[in-house]
């Protein structure tokens, strides 16, 4: 059964949620997920062993959240390339967070991402329930394919 990892850093549980229900679109491809706040990640031997990534960021004055930093840092020590992955984020203003993560994933990490990445003010309006399952999907996919 293929595994996918969700690390999240969030401010008022918004990224949360969405990581969520990401991971409930993921379990629909029958893959195993784990769902993890950054500040529980201590090690490269909790980020390795995964055949999908996705990480997560609260956007905060147009920055990802300051331990998103540290741990992208982290994951760069871990062999990514070419494994699945996914970007999202919550957003109040702006929504810098995610795209800035997906680019990590894409161009340092040298992933297989999926088209773009999520942004999201909230999973509760604006069809971002579908949106965020529908990601988890599309992720799902790629573990499949």
């Amino acid at each position: 059964m293929p595994k996918a990892l969700i690390v999240f850093a969030t401010r008022k549980g918004e990224t949360e949620k969405i990581a969520d229900i990401i991971a409930e679109g993921i379990r629909l491809s029958l893959a195993e997920v784990t769902v993890c706040d950054v500040k529980k990640i201590k090690s490269t031997e909790d980020i390795d062993g995964y055949d999908a990534y996705v990480f997560g960021s609260s956007t905060y004055h147009g920055e990802m959240m300051s331990a998103m930093k540290t741990f992208l840092f982290l994951a760069e020590q871990v062999e990514l390339k070419g494994r699945a992955g996914g970007a999202f984020g919550s957003y109040g203003w702006s929504g810098e967070a995610a795209t800035r993560i997906f680019d990590t994933m894409k161009n340092i990490y040298g992933m297989n991402m999926v088209g773009s990445p999520l942004m999201l003010k909230t999973v509760s309006v604006e069809g971002g329930l579908k949106a965020a399952q529908a990601y988890g999907r599309e992720i799902g996919e790629k573990l499949t394919a």
